[in-house]
């Protein structure tokens, strides 16, 4: 039973790695459970045995995503200086690979849209894992001084610029004018939060 229990909990991850990038690449309307069990080997009939619903999934798959890029920001930023931090956030989120990237980035400029026109419960885990990950944000400006009202101001701020650009930038009709819409984002940003090669290296 030990084996079983673990064999089935090793599946449902699977499965919700599998949803979570389809979910970022195709959206929500057009995410195929089918496609989804044959990618991992399994038969649509099996679907059931891990989710109540289609519905379930996506909101399962978001906190997936939320959840993974909450650790990919903590073993990358979590020990810098909150400056050299931010700036390397800045610099990571408005790339030219995460524009490009759309399955693995962030869920905000991929399915930010898409919520208004979904169910209540896909809704609120969506913006758990936003505030989420708008807290991660803020704790670069409470380590460089800001209080919490402050701080979650910022945050909320930058991410709403930022995955605005990534938007942006990926329904232009060339790789040069996405670059230059990022490059743009990016000066501006870190011109405006005073985030100069002497400020990030001092922390």
């Amino acid at each position: 039973m030990r084996y079983a229990t673990d064999h089935k909990d090793q599946t449902r991850q699977q499965l919700l790695a599998v949803a979570a990038r389809a979910l970022r690449r195709d959206g929500p309307h057009r995410l195929g459970v089918a496609a989804i069990m044959a990618e991992v080997g399994l038969t649509h009939g099996g679907f059931y045995a891990h989710f109540k619903s289609k519905e379930a999934l996506i909101a399962a798959a978001l906190d997936e995503i939320f959840e993974e890029r909450l650790r990919v920001f903590t073993a990358r930023y979590e020990e810098l200086a909150p400056r050299q931090g931010l700036a390397g956030y800045i610099d990571s989120y408005l790339s030219f690979a995460h524009c490009e990237k759309v399955e693995n980035g962030c869920a905000l400029p991929a399915l930010a849209a898409d919520m208004p026109r979904l169910g209540t419960t896909v809704r609120k885990h969506f913006a758990t894992g936003m505030e989420r990950l708008q807290r991660g944000v803020a704790s670069f400006f409470l380590r460089d001084g800001s209080d919490e009202q402050e701080a979650m101001k910022h945050a909320t701020a930058l991410l709403a610029e930022m995955s605005g650009t990534i938007a942006m930038a990926r329904i232009v009709d060339s790789p040069a004018k996405a670059q230059d819409i990022l490059e743009q984002k990016r000066t501006e940003l870190k011109t405006r939060l005073g985030l100069t090669d002497e400020s990030c290296a001092a922390g």
